[in-house]
C-alpha cells in the first residue's frame, strides 16, 4: 500500500484526479489506476493505492496530479522483497584462473616507487605527499599520499579508488585517517600513462579481454595497495585498510577488496557496472539513455557491426562487480540512492546479496540519485548499526583487528584481544 497525501496551498477549492503508472525498472508496464480528489481552500487529503507487486525486485511509480488549478507530475522508485533479490551471475569457467594470471603478471613489474612531498598541497594540518609507481604493462600511475601532522604511531589507511574519468586531488581534511587517493590510467595526474586515441574510455579494446581498458585500471588498484602495504615506515597500519568509492569507484572498491586480502573494510557507493547483463537492460530505457558509463555500451552495441551483445558480454563477464562480489569476505557498507539511473539500486542490491561477507549492510535513500556517506560517516540511519560501530571502532587507535570482533561490547582495548 502507498500512502499519498496532498496538501493545497491555493485559496480555492481544487477538483480533479490522482493517478498512477506502475512499470517494472526496465520501463514494462505492471499497473495503472486513478481516483477522484476535492481538496478545499488551503486543505488537504490523502489517497491510498494497493500496489499489485509480486516478484522482488524494483519498480517505478510515477504519479499525477491533475487539479482545477494545478498539474504536477512525482516520480518515485520503491523496492520489493530487495532482500531476496537473486542476480543471475554469469561468471566465466577460467574467470578465477584469469585473474590469478593477472595479478602474477602484475607482480612481474616492478613498481619503483617514488615520494615526493607537496608543501604547495599540504595544510598546517596534513602532509600531502605526491606518489609514483609503475603498473602493468610498464605504465606509470600516480597519486596523493595525506598523513595527518599529529598522529598515532600508526594510522589506518582509507584508500580512495576514482570514479568514471575522475581527477582524485589530496584528501587534507581527515586527520583521523592516512589517507591514499590513487589516479589510476588515462585519470588525472595519470592521464598521460595510455593513450584512448580519441575512443571512450571504457570502450578503449572492448572486443579483447586480455587487452581491455579495466584490465589495467583493475590491477592498477591493486598496485595502489602493494603501495601501502610497503609503506608501514610512513605509520600505515596495514592490518586496517579501508578501500572505499563511488560509482565507478564503488564497483573499484568491490574488485580490490575481492582480489586483495589485505583490505580489511569496503564502503561502495552507487556501485556502476554491478550485474551488467541486467544493467545494459534497465539502461536501453534510462533518460538520457547515451550520456552515461552504461549508455555509451549500449549505444556503441546499436552502432557497432564488429561488436554484438553477447560479443560485449564474453569480455565484461571478467570485469563485471557481480562476479567478484562472492570472494569478498571483509565487511562491507554499500551505499545507493533508488533514483539513481546510472546505477540501478536493483543492480546494486543483485551484487550485494551476493556478497561473501556476513558482516554487510546497505543504506537506501528514496529520493535522491546518489547517496554520499560523510567523510565522518555521518550520513546514515540515527541509531547506530552494527557497520557504523566497525567503522568507527575501526579508526581508532588500539584496535587493528577490531573487525573481526563478533561483539563489539565486549572488546578489551588494553589486551587487544576478544573476550
Amino acid at each position: 500500500v502507498y500512502d499519498i497525501h496532498i496538501k493545497s496551498t491555493y485559496k480555492v477549492r481544487q477538483d480533479g484526479k490522482i493517478s498512477y503508472v506502475l512499470t517494472t525498472d526496465d520501463g514494462k508496464p505492471v499497473h495503472k489506476d486513478s481516483v477522484k480528489v476535492n481538496i478545499g481552500p488551503h486543505g488537504s487529503n490523502s489517497v491510498k493505492f494497493k500496489l499489485p507487486t509480486k516478484t522482488p525486485g524494483f519498480y517505478e511509480l510515477s504519479f499525477r496530479l491533475n487539479l482545477s488549478y494545478y498539474d504536477d507530475t512525482v516520480r518515485r522508485v520503491f523496492g520489493y522483497k530487495a532482500a531476496e533479490i537473486k542476480a543471475q551471475m554469469s561468471r566465466p569457467a577460467d574467470f578465477i584462473e584469469f585473474w590469478q594470471k593477472s595479478k602474477q603478471e602484475l607482480t612481474k613489474v616492478l613498481p619503483k616507487y617514488k615520494i615526493l612531498e607537496r608543501n604547495d598541497l599540504s595544510t598546517p594540518k596534513v602532509r600531502v605527499y605526491q606518489v609514483e609507481m609503475q603498473s602493468w604493462g610498464n605504465v606509470t600511475i600516480k597519486g596523493f599520499l595525506s598523513i595527518p601532522e599529529r598522529r598515532p604511531p600508526k594510522l589506518p589507511v582509507r584508500y580512495v579508488v576514482p570514479g568514471y574519468l575522475v581527477a582524485m586531488a589530496p584528501i587534507t581534511y581527515d586527520v583521523d585517517f592516512a589517507t591514499f587517493c590513487i589516479n589510476v590510467r588515462g585519470n588525472g595526474n595519470s592521464k598521460d600513462a595510455i593513450d584512448t586515441k580519441g575512443i571512450q574510455y571504457n570502450l578503449y579494446n572492448i572486443a579483447d579481454k586480455n587487452n581491455y581498458i579495466y584490465r589495467g585500471v583493475y590491477l592498477d588498484c591493486l598496485r595502489g595497495v602493494d603501495f601501502i602495504a610497503a609503506h608501514t615506515k610512513l605509520g600505515l597500519d596495514t592490518s586496517r585498510i579501508l578501500v572505499q568509492g563511488g560509482s565507478q569507484g564503488g564497483a573499484l572498491a568491490i574488485v580490490v577488496a575481492a582480489l586483495d586480502k589485505r583490505v580489511n573494510l569496503v564502503i561502495t557507493e552507487e556501485p556502476l557496472y554491478s550485474d551488467i547483463h541486467n544493467s545494459v537492460r534497465i539502461s536501453k530505457i534510462m533518460r538520457p539513455a547515451s550520456t552515461s558509463p552504461i549508455g555509451y555500451f549500449t549505444r556503441y552495441i546499436s552502432q557497432n557491426t564488429r561488436v554484438n551483445e553477447p560479443q560485449f558480454f564474453r569480455t565484461w563477464d571478467y570485469y563485471d562487480p557481480l562476479n567478484f562480489a562472492p570472494l569478498i569476505r571483509c565487511p562491507v557498507l554499500m551505499g545507493i540512492g533508488l533514483l539513481d539511473e546510472l546505477c540501478p539500486p536493483s543492480c546494486s542490491w543483485g551484487m550485494f546479496n551476493s556478497l561473501g561477507s556476513d558482516k554487510k549492510e546497505i543504506w537506501s535513500s528514496p529520493d535522491k540519485a546518489l547517496v554520499l556517506i560523510k567523510k565522518k560517516y555521518g550520513a546514515a540511519p540515527t541509531k547506530p548499526t552494527r557497520l557504523t560501530r566497525y567503522i568507527t571502532v575501526f579508526k581508532t587507535n588500539g584496535c587493528a583487528n577490531i573487525i573481526c570482533c563478533p561483539n563489539l561490547n565486549k572488546h578489551n582495548h588494553n589486551e587487544d584481544k576478544y573476550i
